[in-house]
């Protein structure tokens, strides 16, 4: 019995080990967010610990830390790399930011940037299929491709960022690398006034003012747009 007590204890213990030595996603992302907002160096030291285990999500927090201090950038540059390479969808995004940016000591690189969108854009990120679009839209690193943009803008569209929405809406409007559907593109710019992204209020609020094949003048709809647009931009500002 006592040989079975301690068998048992041994593997709960066991257990417990397994469980602190490989948390979960979500509670490397509660310590990552402890070490940011508190500056809580047990927290941090964790983050280290983890990341020295080749554990993606913790390399991606601390990147993300490290990448608040200017001293650290070049290390957040390369803990993002390796949790990219492990195929964390974030630290992807991430490490695309700022190869296209730049960081000190390391010169602005967007065609770096661009197959670390596409990692991230392919896993469904929103940010970084609209970030990939932007590229080639203005061939920023790439070679200009109107129909790659309105792939990417497409895919982060569908993923609800209401900035794709905008340039998508623009994109079908005339035509740039799709069918020209002014039907589409009005539709687009509807959804992304809905998601109050301030350009499209805007430009929403002019069409309706003068009125067009798909809606009759309406200058008090365009008088509630206009005023939402100028409010979601003042709160955007102070937010920042």
């Amino acid at each position: 019995m006592r040989l079975f007590i301690a068998l048992l204890g041994s593997a709960l213990l066991f257990g417990c080990q397994i469980q602190h030595e490989k948390p979960t996603s979500a509670q490397i992302e509660v310590i990552g967010m402890k070490a940011k907002q508190e500056a809580d160096a047990h927290a941090e030291r964790k983050l280290m610990a983890w990341a020295q285990q080749d554990m993606p999500v913790a390399q991606r927090e601390l990147g993300i830390l490290y990448q608040s201090r200017p001293s650290q950038r070049d290390e957040a540059l390369k803990l993002f790399g390796l949790a990219a390479r492990g195929g964390d969808g974030e630290a992807a995004f991430q490490l695309g930011e700022m190869l296209r940016v730049g960081v000190l000591g390391v010169p602005s690189a967007p065609a770096a940037a661009a197959p670390w969108y596409q990692q991230a854009a392919q896993g469904r990120h929103a940010r970084a299929a609209l970030a990939l679009g932007l590229l080639y839209k203005n061939g920023n690193g790439v070679t200009r491709d109107d129909a790659q943009a309105a792939h990417w803008l497409s895919v982060a569209s569908e993923l609800g960022n209401a900035h794709a929405m905008f340039l998508l809406s623009n994109i079908y409007n005339q035509g740039l690398g799709v069918q020209q559907d002014r039907a589409q593109a009005r539709a687009l710019l509807e959804e992304a006034a809905e998601h109050e992204y301030p350009p499209a209020l805007q430009e929403l609020a002019m069409t309706v003012e003068l009125g067009d094949a798909h809606s009759p003048k309406d200058i008090l709809r365009a008088s509630h747009l206009m005023k939402e647009a100028s409010e979601h931009r003042r709160n955007n500002w102070n937010r920042f």
